[in-house]
């Protein structure tokens, strides 16, 4: 913690799932002090702990929300920070007495950020939902997938982290920045279903000016182009292949030794694809994955090998640019981006729920910190 471009600031977060979390890991990651409010039941508990790496770099205090001691440590820690995050449903912290009106009441340069799938209002907005969901509503989960067959899932990257945890990060640092102006904080109302319809703002593009169908599988970038898609090798394994250029294209017809069919379709006789792509496929099939990412890279044919979890971690790539660090005994995502003269960092240490409640309380003067463990209304685990 502090050391990275957000040193100084202090954010709070009602302890949550998915999207919530990531944000303030990221912050974390940025060298934000994030303290994690976890509910007191679930103090000394491994769930978001362990290897849950988006707990990582924060310390976390357990409070009884219910109990009028524990709303107002809540409030208390509020009116220290900059920031607060929380991800309930619309209306749970204001039952609680930790809505937005309550807590900027007591520090009004707070910037307050939620969020939600479906939004803090409309006709959705008490529902229950997932990524998938979400995503479904935008139009997104329709265009993605193979011609003739159905919407295929892009696991929840695409809504809870994307369309999510990113525009609450995004929406937070510019009501941050506004703050500094103004004097005054503001809410951030990041709903999932918002930003992954914004997410897609260049696909509307093409569709308005009738570059893109409404259709799965037929356009340049969702695998209807035998130049946009994947390939499967000698090996059994996949390569990626996205020579959009003339000139990127040219080097993919030479890497793959049809650089002198004159017998081979042009490359955007779309009438043809079916053959074209048939050739690139009996291509790839004459040699394993390994063997094509050694011919093509480096260079710019724009192909690359699919890579497993495991193997991305380990790939010389990635370890060359310290995509991946050794922390707390694990392999994770390093933090990103990257800074000239204030670099992120991370311990790597998921946090257990109440692991520094009175490290917290101590560490911020709360002078009735013993009497807050002893009466409940906060537990260290």
């Amino acid at each position: 913690m502090g050391k990275g471009p957000l040193s100084g600031v202090r954010v709070i977060e009602l302890a949550g799932i998915g999207p919530g979390p990531f944000a303030a890991m990221l912050l974390a990651d940025l060298g934000a002090e994030v303290i994690r409010v976890d509910r007191a039941s679930a103090a000394g508990r491994g769930t978001t702990g362990g290897t849950d790496f988006t707990n990582r770099g924060k310390r976390s205090i357990a409070i009884d929300l219910k109990s009028p001691a524990g709303k107002e440590v809540v409030l208390r820690l509020a009116a220290k920070s900059d920031v607060l995050l929380e991800g309930f449903r619309p209306g749970v912290t204001e039952r609680l007495g930790l809505g937005p009106d309550d807590v900027l009441a007591r520090n009004p340069r707070l910037v307050y950020g939620r969020m939600t799938g479906w939004g803090q209002q409309g006709a959705l907005s008490q529902s229950a939902g997932h990524d998938v969901g979400y995503i479904a509503v935008t139009g997104a989960l329709h265009a993605i997938g193979r011609a003739g067959g159905p919407p295929q899932i892009p696991m929840n990257l695409l809504g809870d982290f994307a369309g999510g945890s990113m525009y609450l990060i995004v929406g937070v640092l510019a009501a941050l920045l506004e703050s500094k102006t103004s004097g005054r904080g503001q809410v951030v109302d990041a709903a999932i279903v918002d930003g992954t319809a914004h997410l897609s703002t260049f696909i509307h593009g093409f569709l308005a000016g009738g570059m893109w169908r409404d259709e799965r599988g037929v356009n340049m970038l969702d695998s209807g182009a035998p130049w946009y898609d994947v390939y499967e090798t000698a090996d059994g394994k996949h390569v990626a292949v996205g020579a959009i250029e003339p000139q990127f294209y040219a080097e993919l017809l030479r890497g793959l030794e049809l650089d002198g069919d004159e017998s081979l379709p042009a490359q955007h006789e779309q009438a043809r694809w079916p053959e074209l792509r048939e050739r690139f496929a009996a291509a790839f099939k004459a040699r394993t994955r390994d063997e094509w990412a050694e011919a093509f890279l480096p260079g710019d044919a724009c192909v690359a090998p699919v890579l497993s979890l495991e193997e991305a971690a380990a790939h010389p790539y990635n370890t060359e640019r310290e995509v991946f660090v050794e922390a707390a005994g694990h392999r994770q995502p390093a933090p990103a981006p990257r800074f000239s003269r204030t670099p992120g960092a991370t311990d790597g240490v998921p946090v257990l729920p109440g692991g520094q409640s009175r490290e917290v309380l101590e560490s911020l003067g709360f002078e009735d910190a013993g009497e807050l463990l002893a009466g409940g209304a906060v537990v260290q685990a």
